[in-house]
């Protein structure tokens, strides 16, 4: 699969954009277990224009990720063209823009999944960009705004002729948010079209290699992405890859071998944010990585609460000697983190 001169080999996956989730320090987990490509977390672009912080440092990448989009979402066509100029200008390998996300202060004032209800913006707005940038354009979006309204075949067709060289589409309408199954029937009929021929990314509900290896083999996407199924567990990658490539599935991880990736989470969360944000973000993933130990709630409590790094290593030590070999059945924990995007 090709994303405009971009080789991602055959049948890549893909890491979702996902807000306060996919910093660098969890991309950098994800890549280390094969991701094929990453995104940032999803841009402001009214704040990037506006020099606004939390929005520049959102695009700090390093080559190690790459390739890597940037995600720029908003609902002013002239401030999303300036945003995706600034972006350029931080050197990422594709600029991605997000018509996918459902959270209700995005989509109600326009943007994000919102702009599906102005399909004639939708489309200008993407030319422009498109015309604005060196780089591939890329879309993330969903099948439509309600039930009433799923038009995604269509609206890829009419993104594809105005530049953009691949559309992820996740499965479901801007009115489930993330409630109900993803419906993957309309993302195979986009993929099926004949007029389509960039390639169509697949995502919503893949959380296990067996659903993945179903998605490509059923649908018969170029790719798929990845999204909720990867807090607390950036080795699915490395899972569906595995599975793809031999039809077994990798040995579950033990809780010890989990303590040693939160460990090199954590060391990377540090370098890249500091000591103190490092530790306040890095608390979300602790609770996702050990979901589901039995009679851990003393120590998750002290996991989310201190702010002395030096604890919070002896507190994985103690978890690694306590659990040791403990397998937890991940098909039925959950992340608590499963209303981010994805």
């Amino acid at each position: 699969m090709k994303i405009g001169n971009i080789d991602l080999g055959d049948k890549p996956v893909l890491l979702a954009p996902m807000e306060d989730v996919t910093d660098p320090s969890f991309r950098y987990m994800c890549k280390h277990f094969g991701a094929d490509m990453m995104y940032t977390e999803f841009i402001n672009a009214d704040g990037l224009i506006r020099d606004a912080g939390s929005s520049v440092a959102k695009l700090t990448i390093y080559d190690y990720e790459r390739p890597i989009g940037i995600q720029l979402y908003g609902h002013i066509i002239e401030s999303m063209v300036e945003a995706a100029r600034v972006a350029t200008e931080a050197n990422p390998d594709v600029i991605d823009i997000n018509f996918g996300c459902p959270v209700k202060k995005i989509a109600n004032r326009g943007a994000g999944s919102g702009m599906m209800r102005d399909v004639p913006k939708m489309v200008e707005m993407t030319r422009r960009i498109v015309e604005a940038t060196h780089l591939p354009v890329t879309v993330k979006t969903r099948l439509g705004w309600d039930d009433q309204s799923k038009n995604i075949v269509e609206i890829a067709e009419r993104l594809q002729d105005v530049g953009i060289k691949a559309i992820t589409i996740h499965g479901r309408t801007r009115a489930q948010l993330y409630t109900g199954k993803a419906d993957w029937t309309l993302i195979g009929e986009v993929k099926s079209n004949p007029r389509m021929h960039i390639p169509v990314i697949g995502n919503g509900d893949i959380d296990s290699p067996i659903k993945a290896k179903e998605m490509f083999t059923r649908y018969g996407v170029d790719g798929i992405m990845i999204g909720r199924a990867t807090y607390g567990r950036p080795w699915i990658f490395a899972e569906v890859k595995h599975y793809l490539k031999t039809g077994e599935l990798m040995k579950p991880l033990s809780t010890a071998e989990k303590v040693e990736i939160a460990r090199l989470h954590f060391e990377r969360s540090l370098q890249v944010k500091g000591a103190k944000t490092g530790m306040l973000e890095m608390r979300r993933h602790f609770g996702s990585y050990f979901k589901g130990l039995p009679h851990f709630k003393d120590i998750r409590l002290k996991l989310l609460t201190t702010l002395n790094p030096d604890e919070v290593y002896s507190l994985l030590s103690l978890i690694a000697e306590r659990y040791g070999e403990y397998v937890v059945d991940e098909s039925i924990n959950p992340s608590p983190w499963a209303d981010k995007q994805d």
